[in-house]
């Protein structure tokens, strides 16, 4: 089966930013404001990790960021803040692979100033008002920073370009796997360091939701699926607050703890922590600090693989994943070595693995509910004239006429 390739699954997202380039354009006024029509200007945050920085921005802020190949999960989630503008510290595309974060916010009309190098961070504090003019950012009339204006021909122009990297990363990919096979082969094949858990798994369907690519659309869509089956609900870090967004409480959380909220870690799921090989376990004292106990998972896989192994280990009949990574580019855009892991754990558990990423895409109502209230309206009013016109309304008309007095008479007996 024939892997899509990165200018295609940028066209996938690309209707999708344009809807979300609706927000920050209606909000340009609210933090952020046009300085003598000179560019974009607006209250800056700083921070090194996207996915802590998107916990505190406002919407028209400027975010200011360090984040090579920004991926697409990241910029989503820029635009879902409705952030202003973005200044990379780093190259947003450096060349490894086509990474679609930087198409992402481009097409949602979101500035872009890449490169500007990390004494940005030294030259600015959190609260500043900046503004943006083409690759420069300004604080009053002196100028801070320069980078690089990212544009739509020059973001096409480098994942073009990029595409001839993923030769290079395949071969590194590879290389990851068969070292990865070497150190875990045990857990892969035989399920030794699998802990144990409380939660019950055995004969019962897993739903294991990572906050990744789609997450919402999709956990949107298996609503009936949940609904119906009463799947054990496992949020990997961060999904375990997509599943409290979505109103459903998570039966387990399994990951390092690094992007759970405290309210998902007190709402009463069983936590796994996932520790290093050595048995460190970083997130551990997080969870102790909060009042809760937790078993431990050493293994080097991602904390999704260890979610998917967990699972199939415990007896799951079968296990469906929202948000997780499944192609190469994906593997890619995670930005990590290890990610080889998810290749042969989806070997391991592919026989009761379903994937939900894409089911929104797949299935989707085309019947509006006004359609369909106006199609009951019209089968109502069929139906009634239908009878009345024939001879059974001869016998209902009086009937009816009679039900109706009897109700007036009542109502008129209350207030008199």
């Amino acid at each position: 089966m024939n892997e899509p390739s990165p200018t295609t699954e940028a066209r996938t997202v690309q209707e999708r930013a344009r809807r979300a380039a609706l927000l920050p354009r209606r909000v340009r006024g609210l933090g952020r404001g046009r300085d003598e029509e000179r560019g974009v200007a607006g209250t800056v945050r700083l921070d090194r990790r996207t996915k802590n920085l998107t916990k505190r921005l406002q919407p028209g802020e400027v975010a200011v960021i360090d984040h090579v190949d920004l991926d697409r999960v990241s910029a989503e989630a820029l635009v879902s803040c409705q952030v202003g503008a973005v200044v990379n510290v780093a190259p947003s595309i450096s060349g490894r692979y086509p990474n679609l974060g930087p198409q992402i916010l481009v097409e949602a009309g979101i500035p872009l100033i890449d490169d500007v190098g990390p004494e940005i961070f030294a030259k600015l504090s959190e609260g500043e008002r900046v503004r943006l003019e083409g690759g420069e950012v300004w604080r009053g009339e002196d100028v801070v920073v320069k980078g690089t204006e990212q544009t739509a021909q020059t973001v096409e122009t480098a994942l073009t370009e990029a595409k001839a990297g993923l030769a290079h990363q395949l071969e590194a990919f590879v290389a990851n796997t068969m070292e990865y096979v070497k150190r875990e082969r045990d857990l892969l094949i035989d399920g030794v360091g699998v802990p144990d858990v409380a939660t019950e798994l055995n004969g019962r369907h897993a739903l294991i939701v990572v906050r990744g690519y789609h997450y919402r659309e999709d956990i949107a869509a298996l609503r009936p699926y949940i609904r119906e089956y009463r799947p054990v609900l496992i949020g990997v870090d961060g999904g375990a607050d997509a599943l409290l967004e979505a109103g459903y409480r998570p039966d387990m959380i399994v990951g390092d703890m690094d992007s759970v909220s405290d309210a998902a870690l007190t709402s009463g799921a069983e936590i796994v922590v996932h520790a290093y090989r050595d048995g460190r376990a970083p997130g551990l004292a997080r969870v102790h600090d909060l009042g809760q106990e937790a078993v431990t998972f050493p293994a080097t896989a991602t904390s999704e693989d260890i979610a998917m192994l967990l699972a199939d280990e415990k007896g799951a009949s079968l296990i469906v994943a929202v948000g997780t990574h499944a192609n190469m580019v994906e593997f890619l855009d995670k930005g990590r070595a290890g990610m080889a892991s998810t290749f042969l754990t989806r070997l391991r558990v592919g026989s009761k693995l379903v994937d939900a990423k894409g089911v929104s895409r797949l299935y989707r109502s085309r019947i509006s509910t006004w359609s369909l209230l106006f199609l009951v309206i019209g089968a109502f009013v069929a139906m009634s004239t239908a009878v009345f016109m024939s001879p059974v309304g001869d016998v209902i008309r009086p009937l009816l006429a009679d039900r109706w007095h009897a109700f007036l008479f009542w109502l008129t007996g209350l207030f008199s």
